[in-house]
């Protein structure tokens, strides 16, 4: 992933609400898969492995998160783990033909997560965060955010 996308995520997460946290980590495996993807074409296995890895990482980061006091947290967990379980077996292969599925799956469940993500009006969980003005300055063939309060201490809370 590029320090830009890294910014970009970044940016995201601080100022996302608890679904739209769901959305983002979505996003993040849907980009490592696409990553492991690149580098199976081009024959580089370690970043065939990075890219799964990371994956990976995010797949367990939802199933942690999970709040199991509702009935669909264990569909869900089926579904993380089938998907876990694909990756290992992709990444033993080196078979990028496998990553075709969790990928799919990802995709559905993050587009069902972005419409109810547009019905929470939670607000942001993290607080105390820089605001971001966007549209005040232009770069070169994109626009540009600008932060305010950079220098001050902010003390996230969550």
């Amino acid at each position: 992933m590029t320090d830009e996308k890294k910014q970009q995520y970044t940016l995201k997460i601080s100022q996302a609400s608890r679904t739209q946290l769901v959305v983002i980590l979505y996003e993040m495996t849907l980009d490592y898969l696409k990553e492991a993807e690149d580098a199976a074409g081009s024959r580089d296995e370690a970043a065939f492995h990075t890219g799964i890895k990371r994956a990976r990482a995010c797949i367990h980061e939802l199933s942690h998160s999970l709040n199991h006091e509702y009935p669909v947290s264990g569909n869900l967990l089926q579904l993380y783990l089938f998907a876990d379980r694909t990756l290992i077996q992709a990444d033993a292969r080196q078979d990028a033909a496998l990553l075709k599925e969790p990928e799919d799956m990802v995709r559905k469940l993050k587009d069902a997560y972005e419409t109810i993500s547009e019905q929470d009006d939670s607000g942001a969980v993290m607080e105390n965060t820089q605001a971001v003005y966007a549209g005040l300055t232009y770069g070169r063939g994109a626009l540009n955010e600008s932060l305010a309060d950079q220098g001050s201490s902010r003390g996230f809370r969550v």
